[in-house]
């Protein structure tokens, strides 16, 4: 039993997605507006991708461009490869904890504040 459970999770090592990652955890904005951004870089070339965010008027767009240049940083170093060859292959935006505040209201009465938190994923392969 427990030689089959090596093997298993030494095969599952050999095949672990080899593409470069970069994560940004716990962002203080709600996955749903970082979507709004994400969906706008995905397929694009890193290059491409980085001035599209640049000029998005958007709040989440500055923690995703930080995501994207440090995904490309990883590349760079890690695995030696250029940046022209690069594009975004995945993004995406899963819901992190909420913080959960209370508001005061009317007649001694409190009302929830729901304070939503993201994390961010953006994985770069090469173009071939």
């Amino acid at each position: 039993m427990a030689l089959n459970q090596k093997l298993r999770a030494q095969r599952r090592k050999e095949n672990a997605d080899r593409r470069t990652r970069a994560t940004a955890k716990y962002i203080r904005i709600s996955s749903r507006k970082v979507k709004i951004v994400i969906d706008l870089i995905r397929g694009k070339s890193a290059t491409e991708a980085r001035a599209i965010l640049m000029f998005t008027p958007k709040a989440a767009a500055a923690p995703v461009l930080k995501v994207l240049n440090s995904a490309i940083a990883n590349a760079e170093n890690n695995l030696n490869l250029s940046t022209d060859n690069l594009f975004v292959a995945e993004t995406y935006a899963n819901q992190g904890p909420t913080l959960k505040r209370f508001r005061a209201r009317a007649k001694g009465s409190a009302s929830r504040i729901l304070k939503r938190t993201s994390h961010i994923t953006i994985v770069l392969d090469t173009a071939n």
